[in-house]
């Protein structure tokens, strides 16, 4: 698993680059703040409900979480379903909505 911090993603995401990012995060959270992609909370990939995902599992995939501890665990189980290509987002949407001023 490898990891990037907000405000390289948020670079990468103001160049336009096209990313496949996942929100692990339940309903309630997302709809308080979120910075867009796939929602697929971590209780359906913990039991293994990950179709969404199966066109991707050779390309880089971000995941995001509320403080980067659910998102961490994502990468983990994924990395056992095959997936090669896992980018953990460090401190969440915590340090997005703490460090990054649009």
């Amino acid at each position: 698993m490898q990891t990037i911090t907000v405000e390289e993603l948020k670079a990468k995401l103001a160049e336009g680059e096209n990313i496949h990012l996942v929100d692990v995060r339940e309903s309630h959270e997302r709809a308080d703040f979120n910075i867009g992609g796939l929602h697929l909370p971590l209780g359906n990939i913990q039991t293994m409900q990950i179709d969404e995902l199966e066109e991707w599992k050779n390309e880089p995939i971000y995941i995001y979480c509320r403080s980067g501890n659910r998102s961490g665990q994502a990468c983990l189980i994924l990395e056992t379903a095959g997936f090669s290509n896992l980018i953990n987002v460090t401190g969440g949407m915590l340090a997005w909505q703490d460090r990054i001023k649009d």
